[in-house]
């Protein structure tokens, strides 16, 4: 089972659906996906430890045409073809290819590929400011597979560059490292590779890197691995993908995985290749051997096929500084000179954002700084995350939320709408289907019939008594006892650091106690608070439900299986994963989360996802208090120009897992302003 590193939450929101299908899968030897050590970024600010960002599929191609809408759908063909120049050229559309795999004729689908971005005239030069919470050396390092390395999160995307960036709005993917790919049925995704691309050590880019990357990928037991049999590349510039386990989920684990040097990682990768051709697994002696020297490796530098590179000398506690790469291949399509990060979480970097000293940042601001900073002349951005913060129980140590009818009357008794808005204002919304899914992503894979029956768990505190009663609770005084005479009294952990988690632990606590469940906060340093409810330290916590990422399996895992026994190291909140319902009969979530990814087969997936959104509904193994949307900061016209209007579809774009500043910088949108 893949280790788990201690990450932000800005890092956990960009990472967390590919670390924890990683495991998932590890643990159970099935065909969906895991995780590997390395870190991302925070929950606004999180992050997980794998280094590919979310793996996804959209089953009907278009998300929204704005952060809150859903767009119509368009093609999605099963390859596509780009030019490795850097001229912008429409690709057209493939028809979807179909597949042959046991059990009848699989339809294999991927996003089709979006335009090449091209360059966009004269680099104007300039900074543009960001801000993203990283660590020093010698706990910060540059091993970007590794525990605590700093890859600046979103901006990773423009240092180790992925094959592609995905556009959720368009549900295609913009050709980076890679200008072609294409899945070959029945169990073959090809990629072909962007020619002319140097490393900034001064290496050529080849096929080489790529391989490197996803064989050091299987030493640490990622999630990708647990769909692909074999990686090949028979000549510099095409690499070949063999599926174990064909899923539609693999395509963007692959487009969207940052390929590291060759030059840097080569040796390790060799010598696992090696052990592996031998016969070895990870979970031999010597294997895990190599995995520790190699994750205790320590690069002097941070080797990078982007535009950008780490300034030598530059990262102090407070800022680091990335500077242009002038022969980079895309060198000519970014327009800033320098990004400068300021390094902290919300409480620091607030007054850096207020001097106007930072235009963009992803934190996650409580109301009142988001006023002041609108005041200030900041726009707010409110894109999607997808995910948001839910209450879990430690099944464990407090036996009397094992009866479903319990959980039900505790989403009854909370105000759900007031939780959201003294946490974030217009940036927190409920959820309206209460499945562990985000809403709009739900509605692309579960038909309305279903979700019409789907319980919203309204606010109606004399119902929750009723049921409450009905389970054999009494109210002795102004405290609910349960069954066996115990009253309800109990601690609340949150990350102390996240303001948004921290504001709606604290209103939550008194609506509960307020309804007769008193409960007191206990706030935890955001670095040790996910750990201890790993380790099974708590009663109730505050954590994430959800994911950003098209396909819904990552979801669930995040919301059964993350915190939860057999991948949470001390069992977590010991949530019994093989259930009764009422809804879907007998269940066991487990198998039905590694199921909702495997195959090709995007309608057998849905009907999947279905049961699972039933089950998860009537049993609210989590209760998620609201769906978060980002409040991000954007401040115009004073070093940065060229901020698209708010209708602009690219804000349907995750802030975490694909960011729209970073594909905004890459494509030449945003500018420096003139002097």
């Amino acid at each position: 089972m893949s280790k788990y590193s201690k990450i932000n939450r800005r890092k956990f929101l960009k990472f967390s659906a590919v670390a924890a299908g990683s495991a998932i899968l590890v643990a159970c030897g099935g065909g969906a996906p895991g995780a590997t050590p390395t870190t991302g970024a925070s929950p606004a600010p999180g992050g997980s430890s794998t280094p590919a960002a979310s793996a996804g599929m959209s089953p009907s191609p278009s998300p929204a045409a704005s952060p809150t809408s859903a767009a119509s759908p368009a093609p999605s063909p099963t390859s596509a073809a780009a030019s490795p120049t850097p001229a912008m050229e429409q690709t057209p559309a493939a028809s979807p290819t179909s597949a042959g795999q046991a059990g009848g004729n699989i339809t294999a689908q991927i996003a089709p590929m979006a335009p090449e971005i091209k360059p966009s005239g004269q680099p104007t030069g300039g900074e543009f400011h960001g801000a993203w919470p990283y660590q020093m050396p010698p706990t910060g390092h540059w091993n970007t597979f590794a525990t605590n390395n700093n890859s600046f999160g979103i901006y990773w995307d423009m240092l180790e560059m992925p094959l592609g960036f995905y556009l959720w709005d368009k549900n295609q993917y913009v050709p980076l490292l890679a200008v072609s790919w294409e899945i070959i049925p029945p169990d073959t995704f090809q990629v072909k590779l962007r020619q002319g691309v140097k490393w900034s050590d001064g290496s050529q880019f080849t096929s080489k890197d790529v391989v490197t990357t996803f064989t050091l990928l299987r030493l640490q037991d990622a999630v990708v691995w647990n769909y692909l049999g074999s990686i090949d590349a028979p000549d510099d510039y095409t690499v070949v993908f063999k599926m174990k386990d064909p899923s539609t989920v693999v395509p963007r684990y692959i487009l969207r995985e940052h390929i590291r040097a060759n030059s840097v990682y080569g040796e390790f990768a060799q010598k696992a290749k090696a052990m592996f051709d031998k016969g070895a697994t990870t979970s031999s002696a010597d294997m895990k051997k190599l995995r520790t020297q190699f994750e205790g490796f320590r690069p002097k530098e941070l080797v990078v096929s982007g535009p950008y590179k780490v300034q030598p000398g530059s990262m102090t506690e407070s800022q680091v500084t990335l500077v242009k790469v002038p022969d980079a291949w895309n060198a000519n399509m970014v327009n800033f000179d320098k990004i400068v990060l300021y390094n902290g979480e919300t409480p620091t970097v607030t007054p850096i954002l207020l001097s106007k000293q930072i235009d963009y940042a992803t934190h996650g601001f409580p109301p009142a700084t988001e006023k002041a900073l609108q005041q200030a002349g900041f726009r707010i951005i409110r894109p999607p995350v997808y995910s948001g913060p839910a209450l879990f129980f430690n099944y464990k140590r407090l036996n009397e939320f094992s009866d479903p009818k319990v959980r039900q009357a505790i989403a009854m008794a909370v105000n759900m709408d007031q939780n959201a808005t003294v946490s974030l204002g217009e940036s927190a919304k409920r959820c309206k289907y209460m499945a562990g899914v985000s809403d709009s992503i739900l509605e692309k894979w579960v038909p309305q019939s279903e979700l019409s029956k789907l319980n919203s768990y309204a606010y109606d505190p004399d119902k929750a008594a009723q049921v409450l009663q009905s389970a054999g609770f009494k109210k002795q005084g102004d405290t609910w006892v349960t069954p066996n005479g115990k009253r309800m009294e109990y601690e609340l952990g949150v990350p102390a650091e996240y303001a948004d988690w921290s504001a709606a632990a604290q209103n939550l606590a008194d609506q509960l106690t307020k309804f007769g469940i008193k409960t007191t906060v206990r706030p935890v340093t955001f670095t040790q608070w996910s750990t201890q409810m790993d380790a099974g330290r708590f009663q109730l916590g505050i954590n994430a439900w959800g994911a950003g990422n098209p396909h819904p399996h990552f979801s669930y895992v995040a919301d059964l299986l993350t915190h939860n026994a057999p991948l949470a190291s001390g069992g977590g909140m010991n949530y019994p994963l093989k259930q009764k319902t009422q809804s879907v009969g007998e269940v066991d979530l487990q198998k039905l989360t590694i199921q909702a990814a495997s195959g090709l087969n995007i309608d057998r997936q849905k009907e999947v996802i279905t049961t699972l959104a039933k089950a998860f509904n009537e049993l609210l193994p989590i209760i998620p208090l609201w769906e978060r949307y980002g409040n991000n900061p954007a401040l115009e016209n004073v070093r940065v120009t060229g901020w698209l209007p708010e209708n602009d579809p690219i804000y349907a774009n995750s802030p975490y897992s694909d960011n729209f500043v970073t594909y905004m910088i890459l494509n030449g949108t945003l500018k420096g302003v003139s002097r």
